[in-house]
C-alpha cells in the first residue's frame, strides 16, 4: 500500500493544501501569473518539484506554438536557424514565436514568466546553458526544451544539437596549408565560448599535423562581428613578419578582415589570403567570394524541432546530436606570394 500511495500522482488540489493555498493559487503558479507573492510561488514550485509533478494534458484551446529564443537577432546566422525552425515547425502546423533574451550564456530571469503564460509546446533555446530552475520550471510543466548550441557544450542531461568546430577549425586550416601557406593568423570567436576554443584547437591540431610551429603572436580572440575582425586583423597585419593567411571564426569577422587588408593595401587573394566561418549568403556575395567552413545552420534548426517533438511525444531521443562541417572553397584564398626581401 505505501509503494502505490508513493506512485500515485499528486494532484494540484493536494499540493494546494500541503502549501497552504488555494487551487487557483497553484494554477497561477503553473501558468507563470504574476500575481501570487515570491514566497508563495516558491513554497509551490518546490512542491511540484518534490513530487514530480507534470502536465499529462493539454487544453484544446491551446495554441501550438514553438518558442525560439536568442540573445541577440541581428546576426546573420540567426536567421538561418530561425529558417530551420520555421520549415519544421509548418510541416507540423506550429507558429514560431520569437524571443530575445539574456546574454549568449542563458536567457534572463524574467524570460522564464512569459514562456510558463504564453505554455507552448516546446522551447528552441540558443544559449550554451540553462539555469537548473529554469530546467525544473520547463518540466513541470511538460514543456520540452532544446538547445541549438553552436556556442557551447551543454550539460549532459540537457538536449542539444551542434555542429563539428574542431574538425572545422582544422578543414580551415588544412586548406591554407595546402596552399602552401605557413605563417597563417586566425581571429577566433570569444574566449569564454567553447565553440571558439574548439575552433582555436582545430588550427592548432592542424598546424601540429604538417610539422608547423605554432605562434602566440598569431592568435586573437574576437567577437564574431565585422568590427572585432577589422580591429584584430589591422593587429595581424601591422606585425613585422605579417601572417599571409587568417582563418576568421565567422563570415563577418573574415569580412572585416578584407576591409582591414584593403586599408593597409593588400589584395585578397593575391596578398592575403582569407577563410570565414558559417557559410551564410552573404560569403557567397563578398567581393571576392569567400572561402569559408560551411556550418549546417538551417539543419541544426530543423533537428532541434525534430528532437522537441520527440521529447513532447515520449519518444526515445539522443539528447545531443553534432552536425557535420565541411570546408567550402571560393575565391578568397591561394597559395602565397612570393615575399619581397
Amino acid at each position: 500500500m505505501g509503494d502505490g500511495e508513493e506512485n500515485r500522482r499528486i494532484t494540484l488540489a493536494e499540493v494546494a493544501q500541503q502549501a497552504g493555498v488555494s487551487l487557483s493559487t497553484v494554477s497561477k503558479v503553473l501558468n507563470g501569473r504574476q500575481d501570487v507573492s515570491s514566497a508563495t510561488r516558491v513554497k509551490v514550485e518546490r512542491l511540484l518539484e518534490t513530487h514530480s509533478y507534470r502536465r499529462t494534458t493539454r487544453v484544446a484551446r491551446e495554441a501550438p506554438l514553438i518558442e525560439l529564443v536568442f540573445h541577440e537577432l541581428d546576426s546573420v546566422w540567426s536567421m538561418e536557424l530561425i529558417r530551420g525552425v520555421e520549415n519544421l515547425a509548418k510541416a507540423h502546423q506550429a507558429s514560431v514565436v520569437l524571443t530575445e533574451s539574456g546574454t549568449r550564456h542563458a536567457p534572463a530571469p524574467d524570460w522564464i514568466e512569459g514562456v510558463l503564460q504564453r505554455r507552448p509546446i516546446g522551447v528552441v533555446l540558443v544559449f550554451s546553458s540553462l539555469p537548473d530552475a529554469v530546467k525544473r520550471q520547463l518540466d513541470a510543466r511538460s514543456i520540452p526544451f532544446v538547445i541549438v548550441d553552436p556556442a557551447g557544450d551543454p550539460e549532459p542531461d540537457v538536449p542539444s544539437v551542434g555542429s563539428a568546430n574542431w574538425s572545422g577549425g582544422v578543414a580551415a586550416t588544412r586548406h591554407l596549408i595546402d596552399l602552401g601557406h605557413r605563417r597563417i593568423g586566425i581571429i577566433t570567436g570569444p574566449e569564454d565560448m567553447l565553440c571558439s576554443l574548439a575552433r582555436l584547437d582545430g588550427y592548432r591540431s592542424a598546424l601540429n599535423m604538417a610539422g608547423l610551429a605554432h605562434d602566440p603572436s598569431l592568435v586573437r580572440f574576437g567577437d564574431f562581428h565585422v568590427e572585432g575582425g577589422y580591429a584584430r586583423a589591422m593587429e595581424l597585419l601591422q606585425l613585422p613578419d605579417r601572417p599571409t593567411a587568417v582563418f576568421a571564426g565567422s563570415d563577418l569577422q573574415a569580412l572585416g578582415v578584407m576591409e582591414a587588408a584593403r586599408v593597409r593595401g593588400l589584395r585578397v587573394p593575391e596578398d592575403l589570403s582569407v577563410v570565414g566561418y558559417d557559410d551564410v549568403m552573404i560569403a557567397r556575395w563578398s567581393s571576392p567570394p569567400l572561402t569559408t567552413i560551411h556550418q549546417p545552420l538551417r539543419e541544426m534548426g530543423e533537428e532541434a524541432v525534430q528532437m522537441l517533438l520527440r521529447l513532447r511525444a515520449g519518444e526515445p531521443s539522443v539528447t545531443r546530436m553534432e552536425l557535420a562541417t565541411s570546408l567550402v572553397v571560393r575565391k578568397s584564398t591561394a597559395p602565397p606570394a612570393a615575399r619581397n626581401p
